[in-house]
């Protein structure tokens, strides 16, 4: 916004044609990070510290050593965390389709 009115662009103009509203984009300009946003990040910092140190620890054991280290969460958090980022225990995943499944053969007569 700040770039399109140094060019000479009225700045009424470029919320228009954006669908802006002012009060969005003042509130946004004053903290364009949210809170909330920020704590996921850090949650996950501390989710990532732990299973970079024991990758055989699952979620809720990552989530007791994310705890230890000043990040408060609950375990379902720490187990959306993960999934999300894919972080599985060494021992947790068995791989997918592993299996064949069995050809019957059927002759003709």
């Amino acid at each position: 916004m700040k770039e399109l009115a140094a060019d000479g662009t009225p700045v009424s103009v470029t919320w228009r044609v954006l669908k802006l509203a002012r009060q969005p984009y003042y509130r946004w300009l004053d903290k364009p990070v949210a809170d909330a946003v920020l704590t996921q990040e850090h949650r996950a910092n501390a989710l990532f510290d732990a299973h970079h140190e024991d990758p055989e620890f699952g979620c809720r054991f990552l989530a007791d050593e994310a705890r230890g280290a000043g990040a408060a969460m609950a375990d379902r958090t720490a187990w959306r965390i993960c999934r999300e980022n894919r972080w599985w225990s060494v021992f947790g995943k068995k791989a997918a389709g592993a299996r064949r499944p069995v050809r019957r053969c059927t002759t003709i007569s």
